[in-house]
């Protein structure tokens, strides 16, 4: 125990004092070197009684100590390697300028940055992104939530409903105390909150075809909202302006999730949904109810496809749709395929692959 009590010293004094880094940790090592070769040389001596359990104890010990300070000097490393990075090879309509991260930044990210699939490139690819959240309910609060914490630089959220108690067994962007107010605002005070270094802005109104202008401007859409007619505009916007859409839907105790890309061969959502279903066929949450997790369950998924396409990393749900049921824990993958005559992005809007 006292000799415990030297180690401890040695290195308060080693800040307090300034002395060189490494220097009081050179001198912790030599006196656990010392009393390692004590124990296991003079296991009786008055020095080994002093110092405490058998060499077994100590080398332990010490292989633990190692472990942790040469996983925060890899750490370290991957933290000065991320701030050297050069913003990464990527189209010029999806790069803006920006400086490297900061070392708060840093600590933030570093269980992306220490991800082989991301790393700094990723982390930097997602500080540049652009990402229009559509929906800030049920299946967007989730995907609000997790894509401002992972560092997605600038978000923008649209949504022209308030938040009511009834929302609350779901939406778990918001609180008691934002009954009445608009959804739009509160998921920006809501993101801020939780991460400082992104940019929100909140859009108070619905997303139309006609906002492929304001679409365009943006490198990625998510689709979170829980009408046909609102899908269905979001849709042909984003095809009009080229740019991926990541939608789900959810009903009871099961969802679903896709990314709509014609421009990179996967097909719209006109290509598999042409004509809204039938009255009474796919009801509303309000009417069939939801199972309060859901939406937390497929909003999570639908952020996760979004990093991995900022990132480039894995295989994005492209001419896929995966199927979860919640109530059987199970779910599947159907692939989707394009249609040469869809009236949103067939013949004359992109070429077939």
């Amino acid at each position: 125990m006292l000799i415990l009590l030297l180690m401890a010293a040695v290195l308060v004094a080693g800040a307090a004092f300034g002395w060189p880094r490494g220097r009081s940790s050179v001198v912790v090592a030599l006196l656990w070197g010392a009393v390692v070769a004590v124990l296991a040389l003079a296991p009786g001596s008055a020095f080994a009684r002093m110092a405490g359990g058998d060499a077994r104890f100590w080398l332990l010990g010490g292989g633990v100590v190692l472990l942790v300070v040469g996983y925060r000097a890899v750490l370290r490393h991957l933290h000065r390697k991320a701030n050297r990075v050069s913003e990464p090879n990527s189209e010029p309509s999806s790069v803006s300028p920006s400086g490297p991260l900061s070392d708060a930044e840093l600590d933030r990210y570093a269980r992306h940055i220490v991800l082989r699939e991301l790393g700094g490139p990723g982390q930097a690819a997602l500080r540049r992104a652009r990402v229009l959240i559509v929906g800030a309910g049920g299946l967007g609060a989730p995907v609000c939530l997790y894509l401002a914490a992972a560092g997605v630089g600038r978000i923008t959220v649209a949504d022209d409903d308030r938040v009511s108690i009834s929302n609350l067994q779901r939406q778990v962007i918001f609180r008691a105390s934002d009954d009445g107010r608009p959804k739009a605002g509160a998921a920006h005070d809501a993101m801020l909150a939780l991460n400082p270094h992104v940019t929100v802005t909140a859009l108070e109104r619905r997303i139309s075809q006609a906002d492929a202008g304001l679409i365009s401007d943006h490198d990625l859409v998510i689709d979170g909202t829980d009408s046909f007619a609102a899908r269905q505009a979001i849709n042909g916007a984003c095809v009009a302006a080229g740019v991926p859409l990541i939608a789900g839907a959810i009903a009871q105790w099961e969802g679903q999730v896709t990314v709509w890309d014609p421009k990179r061969d996967a097909p719209c959502m006109a290509c598999i949904f042409p004509q809204a279903p039938a009255p009474g066929l796919a009801p509303a949450c309000a009417e069939a109810g939801v199972v309060g997790p859901l939406p937390g369950v497929i909003g999570s998924m639908m952020a996760l496809e979004a990093i991995k396409i900022i990132a480039g990393a894995g295989q994005p749900l492209r001419g896929r749709m995966m199927i979860f049921d919640g109530l059987w824990g199970e779910n599947r993958v159907v692939k989707l395929a394009r249609r040469a005559d869809c009236p949103v992005c067939g013949s004359g809007h992109f070429p077939q692959g």
